[in-house]
């Protein structure tokens, strides 16, 4: 197993820990800096998915890879959305029910699983795929732990269950990087599963949390956030 993947994962966990602990300490949060934070990665996000990691899953594995990446996307509105009825990026400003913030857990856990999943399987196709990749996951790892620690706070938990919501996703995250290593199938189709998740989360997560915002400041972060990755791809590639 590669250790630089492995470093990222764990870069990208301590970022969800980050988020939750901002719920849990309680500081003067800008929720427009969120807001905006969320866009952007959103951008980002859809831009690497389409350019990059599902042209490149498909081209690795053909049509299976399509299959995979539908069964990735089912899986996490199953997990967040069907089976959840209350879930969204960001603070959690409403009283919902402890079943709700442990199931929404779950469908985290899901997502940040294979965020490892795609930092492993990128980063051997590529060091630029998987440094693009590691990018836009980093991106949205704050939003992430802060939305699943403020579920616990606002389903009655305690801090101390808040803060371990957020490192648990961060293990998760961890996790995946280590079973692509070991799990021959996620070896060869975890790109793909990783592009059907990656999907979902920008166009069905992130993207809602911004829509129907008044003014331009959120659109205009969210195109930032596909032109910042196609600049980058368009320089790397020189």
């Amino acid at each position: 197993m590669s250790t630089i993947p492995m470093l990222l994962a764990v870069v990208a966990a301590l970022a969800n820990v980050a988020g939750a602990a901002v719920v849990v300490s309680r500081p003067n949060w800008s929720r427009a800096a969120l807001e905006l934070m969320i866009a952007l990665s959103a951008g980002f996000l859809i831009a690497v998915a389409m350019a990059d990691i599902v042209p490149e899953a498909i081209a690795r594995g053909g049509e299976r890879s399509a299959i995979v990446m539908l069964a990735g996307f089912v899986l996490v509105h199953l997990t967040q959305h069907a089976l959840v009825r209350h879930f969204h990026f960001g603070e959690e400003t409403h009283v919902v029910s402890e079943r709700v913030s442990r199931a929404a857990l779950v469908g985290l856990l899901l997502h940040t699983f294979v965020d490892g999943v795609a930092i492993a399987s990128s980063f051997a196709v590529s060091a630029q795929l998987g440094a693009f990749v590691f990018g836009a996951i980093f991106l949205h790892k704050l939003p992430e732990g802060l939305a699943i620690s403020s579920l616990f706070v606002a389903a009655g938990g305690t801090r101390r269950a808040a803060l371990g919501a957020g490192a648990l996703l961060g293990a998760a995250t961890v996790a995946g990087v280590i079973a692509t290593s070991v799990v021959a199938p996620l070896a060869e189709y975890g790109l793909a599963l990783s592009a059907g998740v990656t999907l979902y989360v920008g166009a069905s997560n992130l993207i809602p949390e911004f829509q129907g915002k008044p003014g331009w400041r959120h659109n205009i972060a969210f195109f930032v956030g596909c032109a910042v990755y196609l600049l980058a791809r368009a320089v790397v590639r020189g």
